[in-house]
């Protein structure tokens, strides 16, 4: 099985970006945990990350190809990109939405998630964890479906 975990603009300055927010735990320590995870659960991880919104389309396109499911993060597009919702819908794998924060619990325009319609489910709040849910999450329903 491979999983695709595909990270959305800024997530590359996290340890630095916010920590109030995100956490002082970095983008490599992150995919470090994820990485290490795949080998307990016996999966490859395909990992990227992309600032641009073309770029995380792209993934999106070559995950819908090689991965059986995805684990995203859209970040600061999860509250405005269509294209990527479209891009979710348009492959034929399930996807997991993923956040470190709980958006919920942040602007009154963090609430409403343009990409979550088009995925499986969300997980958030929970800083790395929610990364390694996601990727049990995504684990179990790709199994569910085979």
């Amino acid at each position: 099985m491979i999983v695709a975990v595909i990270h959305g603009p800024n997530l590359n300055l996290l340890g630095v970006r916010e920590p109030e927010v995100y956490g002082k735990t970095t983008l490599e320590e992150i995919n470090g945990r994820i990485e290490e995870l795949a080998g307990e659960l016996g999966i490859e991880v395909m990992i990227c990350q992309h600032n641009s919104e073309g770029d995380l389309i792209d993934a999106i396109q070559e995950a819908g190809c090689e991965a059986d499911g995805i684990v995203i993060n859209p970040a600061g597009y999860t509250h405005t990109s269509v294209a990527i919702h479209d891009a979710l819908k348009a492959v034929p794998i399930p996807a997991i939405e993923v956040h470190l924060s709980n958006i919920l619990a942040r602007e009154d325009w963090r609430h409403r998630s343009m990409t979550a319609p088009a995925c499986e489910g969300i997980i958030g709040g929970l800083g790395v964890d929610s990364y390694l849910l996601a990727v049990r999450g995504i684990v179990a329903l790709v199994e569910a479906r085979r």
